[in-house]
């Protein structure tokens, strides 16, 4: 690994331990914490951003230790990808949605797949993007015998253009969806670069153009012989999403409590006309109230996350044919409580981090407004009614939520 840029740190040799690692994402999100705002507004390609990334070992912190990776747990990653979000919320969800395709294999692969993809992506350090949004349904995928043909669109597709390996989806003319990892640059492939959002500016979230992609079989997870066999396991896709969301929302929150509050001790005037007037802002008593607030909400929404990264990781490192629809069933429920609770906090806290700062606090040069756009842009990903709606079925009725594209 090379040493990071802009800060002299020696990233040649891999953490050993979770906390260690933790340690390593803490140094990512300083690097990218030195120009984040002006990023955001430039709203460029972060080519450099992934280089950094893989310069730290974080692509690969999932792979096997015998192929040069990190063999941590999906917990681990979790954290990783939530600390890497308090510096920037874009550079992190590329990071989360890597580790999610990166494991696209053990969801739905054989095991020689497993066995082929886990070595590759690992050994040359290799970075994924994705087009897989389920509500694009005009990929077509025809069988030319030993090879699939993909011709349509898909939007979305996070981090392709960035990107060195791509997921995408698509439907055959039976009806059975195909889950194909083709090269980012495989001939065919158009990145529109459309992506104009007011959040999570840097995530190279535009659409896709496939035009006669061509890709072997083989490259089409869970076939052997031109059949797939479904398992309980495969749905635990989603809920892996969901919860990397989840871990991306605290992480954007915890990075504007603690940006405000370096603004608040340093920068922010104390209010002169309450009667009560102090010396410093940070001893304003509606001040420290806010900040008071923030924390207690952070630190009980980050117990909740904590805890379900653990259930969920059981799950994804247990053996695939193990896993039932009741477990299943009850880490989505809670999936679903942690995210409804998170949105809801996080926009709350980027939105009051402003009461704290003052009025001076709102120019460009500081971009502080970016923790509310990425949480909001995001957070919009599928409605959270429904996240709160399958909690109260539980509540009420004692029932799981029904397995879909969202849950």
């Amino acid at each position: 690994m090379a040493l990071a840029p802009a800060l002299d740190l020696d990233w040649q040799t891999a953490p050993r331990d979770p906390a260690a690692w933790l340690a390593r994402a803490r140094q990512v999100a300083e690097v990218l914490a030195v120009d984040a705002a002006a990023r955001d507004r430039a709203g460029t390609a972060p080519h450099e951003q992934v280089k950094i990334l893989k310069d730290a070992g974080l692509v690969t912190v999932l792979g096997r230790p015998e192929h040069g990776g990190g063999g941590q747990s999906w917990a681990t990653a979790l954290r990783l990808l939530r600390e890497v979000s308090t510096a920037d919320g874009s550079v992190g969800q590329l990071l989360g949605y890597h580790y999610l395709w990166a494991w696209a294999v053990r969801f739905f692969g054989t095991p020689e797949q497993i066995d082929e993809f886990e070595e590759r992506y690992t050994r040359a350090n290799l970075f994924f993007g994705g087009a897989i949004n389920p509500r694009d349904k005009d990929v077509t995928v025809t069988d030319d015998g030993d090879t699939l043909r993909l011709n349509g669109r898909k939007s979305f597709a996070s981090g392709s253009a960035v990107s060195d390996l791509t997921c995408l989806m698509g439907t055959l003319p039976d009806g059975r969806p195909a889950f194909v990892i083709v090269d980012s640059n495989t001939p065919g492939l158009v990145y529109n670069h459309d992506w104009d959002n007011m959040g999570q500016r840097q995530t190279e979230s535009g659409s896709m153009t496939l035009t006669d992609v061509i890709a072997p079989w083989s490259a089409a997870i869970g076939y052997r012989d031109k059949q797939i066999a479904p398992l309980v396991y495969n749905s635990l896709s989603l809920l892996t999403l969901q919860l990397i969301m989840t871990n991306l929302y605290q992480g954007i929150a915890e990075g504007a409590v603690a940006e405000a509050g370096e603004y608040t001790r340093t920068t922010t005037r104390p209010w002169p006309y309450g009667g009560d007037n102090k010396e410093s802002a940070s001893e304003e008593w509606y001040i420290l109230e806010a900040y008071g607030d923030f924390r207690s909400k952070l630190w009980a929404t980050a117990a909740l996350i904590d805890a379900v990264n653990d259930e969920l990781s059981q799950l994804l490192h247990a053996e695939r044919e193990s896993v039932t629809m009741d477990q299943r069933g009850h880490v989505a429920v809670r999936i679903s409580a942690a995210k409804q609770r998170i949105i809801k906090d996080g926009l709350e806290i980027t939105t009051r981090i402003f009461d704290v700062m003052g009025a001076r606090s709102t120019s460009a040069r500081y971009g502080f407004d970016r923790f509310w756009r990425n949480l909001r842009t995001h957070s919009l990903h599928d409605p959270v009614a429904y996240k709160q709606r399958e909690v109260g079925r539980f509540q009420l009725l004692g029932e799981f939520p029904e397995p879909s594209f969202y849950t």
